[in-house]
């Protein structure tokens, strides 16, 4: 008996480790559901005129509608988007009907349509204040001189563009320019991989379980020889 004592004690203290870290995921899972939510409901709310000054604490997702002039001037950011391919996301200067620059969001066009006369001029805007975190350790420095930008980094945009560091991301814009397709902010960017995660741990917790029952028949074995 005791020479099972030692993978018994081993196997149980694993098993119970697994099954809290799942369980402990199950709970995130259902976190993060609720936090979804409430971003989508926030997203989706009534619109607001554009705050003197919004900040990404106080007002990120906020959906507004202000009117203005787009200017001249672009930034394209290389993305890839399902069902469509590769393209860029066209960033331009606009200036609200109360005398602000900001940078506006116009959406998506295909790589080919890169250098297409876009429209310019009066527009009204529905969309969604945001601070993208389109950034990680693998995303290239920007390529400012080619305008080919791998990331929309706002303070740089902005100085780019000559413009106070706030983002629209457009929903809807009046007139349309059919050369361009909205990407409006959602929360399929938002990583939620709780379930994914509590599922590993389970399955961990049961080859551990088959591991310690197979540690403990071959100990068992042993004795008998």
């Amino acid at each position: 008996m005791t020479r099972i004592l030692a993978p018994l004690l081993i196997g149980l203290a694993g098993i119970a480790i697994l099954i809290c870290l799942g369980v402990w995921q199950i709970q995130r899972l259902s976190w993060k559901q609720a936090i979804l939510v409430q971003i989508e409901t926030t997203i989706e709310g009534p619109r607001r005129p554009l705050p003197l000054a919004p900040t990404p604490q106080d007002h990120r997702y906020m959906p507004v509608n202000l009117t203005g002039t787009i200017e001249d001037g672009e930034i394209h950011v290389l993305v890839s988007v399902k069902r469509r391919g590769a393209g860029y996301r066209i960033i331009v200067p606009l200036e609200t009907d109360d005398g602000r620059r900001i940078l506006l969001d116009r959406g998506f066009v295909p790589v080919g349509q890169r250098d297409t006369e876009r429209r310019t001029g009066p527009v009204s805007v529905d969309g969604n204040l945001h601070w993208p975190d389109d950034r990680n350790s693998a995303t290239p420095e920007n390529d400012v001189t080619g305008n080919t930008w791998f990331a929309r980094d706002i303070d740089a945009m902005a100085e780019a563009l000559s413009t106070a560091p706030i983002l629209v991301i457009a929903r809807s814009m009046s007139p349309t320019d059919a050369s361009v397709s909205p990407l409006p902010v959602d929360t399929s960017g938002i990583p939620n991989d709780h379930l994914q995660y509590a599922v590993t741990w389970f399955s961990l917790a049961g080859v551990w379980l088959i591991m310690t029952a197979l540690w403990i028949r071959r100990q068992l074995k042993g004795t008998k020889d």
